[in-house]
């Protein structure tokens, strides 16, 4: 795929405030070849989608009326209560009422496994080989390490995971379809030697891969470009989200110190795509390296620019950085020179 082909869609997951339809029409006029849907308001209901032909073509008609194209779908906010513990009054606030049922935590978890099952059902029925998402983390709580766990207690984490996502990875086998698990803090796979160990407890399956989404990678002090090359067979989709480092203060560390969302105290911060510390110029060439052939998606999550001046911005960045590099023809031409 050429640059000018590569398709750039919208992340729906930070604008789940508005209707699915309006959301689309804003997307189309600026310009955006499609969406990644999340699973959220009236975006798109999974349960509904996986059980009623009528409303799934109803989000498909949304985007054939735009002209856009989906390919992939989110579902982050119920993968987080699979594996997590405890399960608390944050789940209930961004599971659906059905996945959290009458809160019991185990309960919560294998509703959210099998809507994670169904996620890989609707993607099929809607021609999307992808669903993005979370897995949670039974470990993650332990992330300081003090007072210190045993090394066995870290194992029965990562065999957690194994044990909850395998039968839901059993699903996306079966319907052609790929899980791009977001490498974040609060998740299984955080950094790079936690998606090593992710991938190794799962025997490396190929119904799991990554989203590359580096911003959580830059502030943790991880290299985001190396991360494209060391998993080069598990980049099965990527977000474009910067992070911009501010200057050290000497008050603020990369841990956020609980300051809220936006905080300008808080020492690192999202920023409207292309404007932050990334270099996106050698990450998308790594990409190209590669062969990825996806979609570039663009979430929105820059507390301090609004939205609706920030996204059809963020695209024309991102675009002129993708007609920039040479085309896949004359890489492949100059190589054989």
């Amino acid at each position: 795929m050429t640059e000018s082909s590569r398709p750039v869609t919208l992340f729906t997951g930070q604008w789940a405030d508005l209707p699915f339809e309006e959301v689309a029409a804003l997307a189309a006029g600026w310009g955006y070849d499609g969406l990644e849907i999340a699973a959220s308001g009236d975006h798109l209901d999974l349960e509904r989608a996986d059980q009623d032909d009528a409303y799934l073509r109803s989000r498909l008609e949304v985007l054939d009326r735009h002209g856009l194209k989906v390919w992939a779908i989110s579902n982050h906010l119920t993968g987080q209560a699979v594996c997590d513990d405890p399960i608390d009054f944050r789940h209930q606030a961004i599971v659906r009422p059905s996945t959290w049922g009458d809160g019991d935590p185990e309960g919560v978890r294998r509703r959210a496994a099998e809507d994670m099952k169904r996620a890989a059902r609707v993607a099929r029925k809607m021609g999307v080989d992808t669903v993005v998402g979370f897995t949670g983390s039974k470990i993650w709580p332990y992330v300081a390490m003090f007072p210190p766990v045993p090394a066995s207690v870290i194992d029965a984490g990562y065999q957690d995971f194994a044990d909850r996502w395998n039968p839901i990875l059993d699903v996306f086998d079966a319907e052609g379809v790929r899980f791009a698990h977001e490498v974040h803090p609060s998740e299984i796979a955080y950094d790079h030697w936690t998606s090593v160990r992710a991938l190794e407890a799962i025997e490396h399956r190929s119904a799991f891969g990554f989203n590359w989404d580096p911003s959580h990678l830059l502030w943790q002090g991880v290299d985001t470009v190396s991360f494209i090359t060391d998993f080069a067979d598990r980049i099965y989709h990527v977000d474009c989200k910067d992070t911009r480092i501010k200057p050290p203060t000497g008050r603020s560390g990369v841990l956020g110190s609980h300051l809220p969302w936006g905080d300008p105290r808080r020492g690192w911060d999202f920023v409207s795509t292309g404007h932050g510390d990334m270099n996106w110029e050698d990450a998308f060439r790594a990409l190209d390296s590669i062969g990825y052939d996806g979609p570039i998606s663009i979430e929105w999550e820059d507390a301090g620019m609004d939205r609706l001046h920030g996204a059809p911005e963020a695209l024309a960045h991102i675009r002129s950085l993708l007609w920039r590099r040479p085309s896949a023809s004359f890489d492949s031409a100059f190589s054989n020179q």
